[in-house]
């Protein structure tokens, strides 16, 4: 882990880490891919936790006062469902084959809303479709940090206002990456020698949380949520490419 190629993609990927707990979720789900150019993916997913975590502080601290807090509870529940299932599953699955699942899903989806976008009603959260959604979003979580669209194929749909979309979505993922601590560290993720590269990483992802939070407060409601499904639809089509080359 050193040169100027794991440097240049390692800081694109904490950059994109930041930007998704400013707000935009879906970058969150590049930055696996981005660094795993350069190390292994289950090296990439472990190194980016912490950088995760301090990220997900100053989201946090930035949405206290846009977070929905039922909605948050429903996905409390499904997120520790899926987080048990990755963990236990995590020696069985193959991670090329939950990119092209959770990328294809997002890629239907983020056509049919697009599609539907202009004569779409919201729709109320509800506990069943809430805790199915959330449930995968805490596998693909658990295994490449890929959460965002299956959260989204169930939160996009609310029609939140879109503070409050963004803070809600950064409480259900720092909900899960304090979740993710202990499993990573018992299957040998979290390694001591990287905190001085993770703590080097954490600066461009906080700096990068500030530049998501404030330009999605200036953000008309409709470019806000085109954006946030043009960018769900471009990330299910990086896992798809990903998982069928291997």
């Amino acid at each position: 882990m050193d040169g100027m190629t794991f440097w240049a993609l390692a800081v694109t990927a904490a950059f994109c880490v930041g930007l998704s707990k400013g707000g935009a979720p879906a970058f969150g789900g590049l930055a696996v891919p981005i660094l795993s150019l350069a190390i292994s993916p289950l090296v990439a997913a472990g190194l980016l936790l912490p950088v995760f975590i301090v990220s997900d502080v100053f989201g946090l601290w930035a949405y206290r006062r846009h977070i929905d807090v039922a909605i948050w509870r429903i996905a409390v529940v499904g997120i520790v469902i899926g987080i048990a299932v990755g963990w236990a599953t995590a020696h069985l699955v193959s991670e090329d084959f939950v990119r092209v699942l959770i990328g294809g899903i997002g890629l239907v989806f983020s056509l049919n809303y697009l599609w539907r976008s202009k004569t779409a009603t919201a729709r109320p959260a509800g506990w069943r479709a809430g805790v199915f959604w959330t449930s995968i979003a805490g596998f693909t979580s658990f295994i490449s940090h890929a959460g965002a669209p299956p959260w989204q194929v169930w939160a996009l749909p609310q029609r939140l206002p879109k503070m409050v979309f963004s803070g809600t979505s950064t409480a259900a993922f720092a909900t899960m990456n304090i979740l993710k601590v202990w499993p990573y560290h018992q299957l040998g993720l979290l390694q001591l020698q990287s905190l001085k590269i993770t703590a080097i990483l954490c600066l461009p992802a906080v700096l990068a949380v500030g530049v998501a939070y404030h330009l999605i407060r200036v953000l008309p409601e409709r470019v806000f949520y085109l954006a946030v499904t043009w960018m769900l639809l471009a990330v299910s089509l990086k896992l798809v490419w990903d998982g069928l080359l291997g």
